[in-house]
């Protein structure tokens, strides 16, 4: 008789011990899920992370990092991967900050001169629309159309060194030619940055400004604050 209930025995024993290695196997299985939830959740900010700020649906460029004021990633065209005929970042950078402070510049004399009338020597330039402004001065001084490129020639001279060499020696921020009258780059760092920031933000503004005006002016041969005048009469909007 106890020879019969010996297989029994290990029978049962070899069934508990199958069961609780199911419970076993159950239980490691609860945690599986909350690790691939981890890695799912790494995996998500580290695509986060690769995103363009301003363009979340692609990958943000190599080199732009975030370092440089008002850089949010936006380089749809991958202008900033151009390494050739001494043409970087560096250069690009240079020239977007140049064209920043041209553009304010710009659309300031845009709206003075349309506002105030031509400022004194320029008498003749009488027309609203600077266009038409330009080409009257030019009829009555082109030397001074002349000079003024002489001007530009000797300031894109002095401009191209101080690129050429800040890049080659990595001393010199673009855009940085030591014009400080005011000392804010000895103030306080973050309001630096701050500054640094608001002259990027407006001046990409300022250049689709001036591309605006100017565009007006060929097109309807008004100023520009004559055209918003008459659009916002004209419920234009």
């Amino acid at each position: 008789m106890l020879q019969l209930q010996l297989p029994h025995q290990r029978s049962t024993s070899t069934m508990k011990i199958a069961a609780s290695l199911l419970v076993f196997a159950g239980s490691a299985a609860a945690f599986a899920p909350a690790a691939s939830s981890s890695r799912s959740n790494r995996d998500v900010a580290l695509n986060a992370a690769e995103r363009s700020q301003s363009m979340p649906f692609m990958n943000r460029p190599a080199l732009l990092d975030g370092s440089m004021a008002g850089d949010v990633g936006f380089d749809p065209l991958g202008l900033s991967n151009i390494n050739d005929v001494g043409i970087d970042l560096y250069w690009l950078r240079e020239a977007e900050l140049k064209h920043c402070r041209l553009a304010m510049l710009a659309v300031l004399g845009f709206v003075e001169v349309e506002i105030f009338g031509p400022a004194p020597g320029n008498e003749m330039a009488t027309a609203k629309n600077q266009m038409d402004a330009f080409w009257q001065f030019w009829n009555a001084h082109p030397q001074y159309i002349a000079f003024g490129l002489i001007m530009i020639a000797i300031a894109e001279t002095v401009s191209g060194i101080a690129t050429t060499t800040g890049r080659e020696s990595g001393m010199r921020e673009p855009g940085n030619f030591g014009f400080d009258p005011l000392s804010f780059s000895k103030g306080d760092p973050a309001k630096y940055e701050r500054l640094k920031l608001s002259e990027v933000k407006n001046g990409r503004l300022a250049m689709w400004a001036a591309a605006g005006l100017i565009l007006q002016g060929c097109t309807t041969g008004h100023g520009g604050v004559e055209n918003m005048v008459q659009a916002l009469s004209d419920n234009s909007f």
